[in-house]
């Protein structure tokens, strides 16, 4: 672990020391699996990232309602959101997932560097129904799998993200209830499309859904990942700055 990818996790842990998700409101989840309902929807599964700033964008769409623009992609078909609630560098907090989650009734994933059984915990208890963790973060499998299995015990789904082949056949193992490849690499932020090309080419078969994430911004992106074998796409930043977030999610949904 270095570069930007070293930052954001001493973010997150200055977070948790400021208490950020020590005080959250209370919600219940959607109580839906997501990892089936990508599978059964009938036009493509697209999760939405509610997002409005990143180490690579800086400031993308500040001063929005968090809950508006979560039900213009709601409208727009999103089967589920993403909500940031890392406030370093990305903007977020947690007190945005728990509005939103008042306000909707799709499933959130919890988007967030997490290092910390209190940030798994709050996701819990505002009602999320995945988290995210991130295969490159964890310094061993015993770890990162304790926090699956925390994840787990609160009834939250894991989606685990990697980013290299390797990282991948680790996480295909680990009992994550989805996998995602990343096409941004967390050390520099670059971003290729072709990641996920590579890694599915490569990679062993994995019984639960992949879902490729970054770089993703018009229905093009979503034929060429869809046809190597990625089956659920997340997208932030090219929705929050398209103007029209209903419209951008439902071109991207219809896109196959």
């Amino acid at each position: 672990m270095s570069g930007v990818l070293e930052t954001l996790v001493s973010n997150s842990r200055r977070a948790v020391s400021d208490g950020v998700y020590d005080s959250v409101s209370p919600h219940k989840s959607s109580g839906v699996d997501l990892a089936q309902l990508v599978r059964k929807t009938p036009h493509v599964p697209v999760i939405s990232e509610v997002k409005f700033a990143s180490p690579s964008e800086g400031d993308i769409c500040r001063g929005a309602d968090p809950v508006e623009v979560a039900a213009q992609m709601v409208e727009g078909g999103a089967v589920a959101l993403s909500v940031l609630t890392q406030p370093h560098s990305f903007g977020g907090s947690p007190e945005n997932l728990a509005r939103i989650r008042q306000n909707v009734n799709v499933p959130i994933l919890m988007k967030d560097i997490i290092i910390d059984a209190h940030q798994i915990e709050a996701g819990a208890k505002m009602g999320a129904d995945y988290v995210l963790l991130i295969e490159s973060v964890f310094e061993s499998n015993s770890v990162r799998d304790g926090l699956i299995d925390l994840a787990h015990s609160h009834g939250l789904g894991v989606l685990l993200e990697a980013h290299t082949p390797a990282e991948f056949g680790s996480a295909v193992r680990s009992g994550a209830d989805m996998v995602g490849i990343n096409n941004r690499n967390l050390d520099t932020l670059e971003v290729s499309l072709a990641t996920t090309e590579e890694i599915m080419a490569a990679g062993p078969a994995c019984e639960v859904p992949i879902v490729t994430e970054s770089g993703i911004s018009a229905p093009g992106d979503i034929r060429r990942l869809r046809a190597c074998g990625a089956e659920v796409f997340l997208v932030g930043t090219s929705i929050m700055k398209s103007g029209d977030i209903a419209g951008a999610v439902r071109s991207l949904v219809s896109a196959v």
